[in-house]
């Protein structure tokens, strides 16, 4: 009678809270390592047999098929905040996506075509052919009787919660939430944010902003405040040769010498452009303060107490990012502010520069140097640094 009400295991209560969770956490790390980064963005290789128990644990614990999985994600950053974009809360809605995410799912997933199209170099193998993906439903139920079998009748809702927890926090946390609200720390070209920066509960698919800034990266922290447990993990996989990663997000270096504008410095400023934007309107934002507090007290138009945060914000963004509700806003500060006229002039030459993709290398070379030698003799002190430091760039 005990076995079957307590199961194998008789926990007291506090152990089957454990158990539940630890479970639900390996699921959530098989899909950030496995599903994400390794399947739909090939950000790292791993060892056959790791792979193997990744795809062995998704199918007991969320019936999902990797194919399809890779090919939805794919499209999401394809055709990100757009109208066939599988589930952008721009397009459906925030609540639709919140709790109606793994409908949206299963809809993208019926549209073979793109399927096709988006899930390509995922598993074909005998085993995904003829167990994983045409029985993708049935290894639910085997964990269903396992977790009878360990826990007895608390093994039912610990079965519960495993089977809510990826649609709970995937379907609606990261791609609801993770592109509502939330801080950013870079203006890429979609709504992406981080929600928290101690990626736990979701293996580190909290700081979505960073991953869709650097899709190909396997590490998703940038910040030095910012906690991914799901690189940690890759970590130690590499430590024992059970993974290798291919690719992380560039980071932002400045060299000591050699401050001529040439192909390597190009190379280095395009790659880190957002961090170079995120840089340029922290120093400048910092610069115009004083200006900003003028203008806001001298217009009524221009009232709103953060401006300040706003401008960095602006600053941060590509001219066409800026929300249409905070344009007339903009113009009024840059009408009466020949200082932030001056300093936002020259960021959206900046970015000029760098999405100028129809130029050619030696031309992009001699636009980089004259936007260099503007900013020098610009008379501001912090737009000067930020040129001589831009010189400097280099590839980590």
């Amino acid at each position: 009678m005990s076995v079957i009400l307590y199961g194998l295991t008789d926990l007291p209560w506090w152990g089957y809270v454990v158990a539940a969770l630890a479970l639900t956490h390996v699921t959530i790390a098989s899909v950030t390592i496995f599903l994400h980064r390794h399947q739909a963005h090939r950000a790292l290789d791993l060892h056959p047999l790791i792979s193997h128990f990744f795809r062995f644990w998704l199918w007991l614990t969320t019936g999902m098929v990797t194919k399809e999985w890779a090919a939805v994600h794919r499209k999401h950053h394809a055709r990100c905040e757009r109208q066939d974009d599988p589930h952008s809360p721009q397009v459906h809605g925030i609540w639709t996506v919140f709790f109606k995410g793994t409908w949206l799912y299963r809809d993208a997933c019926a549209m073979r075509e793109d399927i096709e199209k988006f899930g390509h170099a995922t598993p074909d193998d005998w085993i995904e052919n003829k167990l994983y993906t045409p029985h993708n439903g049935k290894g639910i139920f085997l964990l269903l009787a396992i977790d009878l079998a360990l826990f007895g009748l608390p093994g039912l809702l610990i079965w519960g919660v495993q089977m809510i927890w990826i649609p709970l926090f995937a379907a609606g946390v990261i791609n609801g939430i993770g592109h509502y609200w939330g801080y950013r720390n870079f203006e890429c070209e979609d709504a992406s944010t981080n929600i928290v920066p101690w990626g736990i509960l979701i293996g580190g698919e909290e700081l979505h902003n960073n991953h869709h800034t650097f899709g190909t990266s396997a590490k998703l922290s940038h910040k030095w405040f910012e906690f991914d447990i799901g690189w940690m993990y890759i970590r130690i996989l590499s430590m024992f040769g059970m993974a290798k990663v291919r690719k992380v997000a560039p980071r932002l270096q400045c060299t000591g010498s050699k401050l001529s504008i040439d192909a390597e410095r190009l190379q280095a400023i395009v790659a880190n452009r957002y961090a170079l934007a995120a840089r340029f309107a922290r120093d400048l934002a910092h610069a115009c303060q004083e200006e900003l507090v003028r203008v806001r007290a001298a217009l009524p138009e221009v009232h709103t107490p953060d401006l300040p945060a706003k401008f960095k914000r602006w600053l941060k963004q590509e001219s066409q990012q800026t929300p249409e509700a905070e344009r007339h806003e903009l113009q009024q500060l840059l009408e009466n502010s020949p200082l932030a006229a001056k300093v936002y002039a020259m960021r959206q030459e900046l970015s000029r520069v760098w999405l100028r993709s129809n130029l050619t290398r030696e031309q992009l070379l001699q636009e980089l140097h004259d936007w260099c030698a503007r900013a020098e003799s610009s008379g501001i002190a912090a737009l000067e640094r930020f040129a001589f430091d831009l010189r400097r760039v280099a590839l980590a």
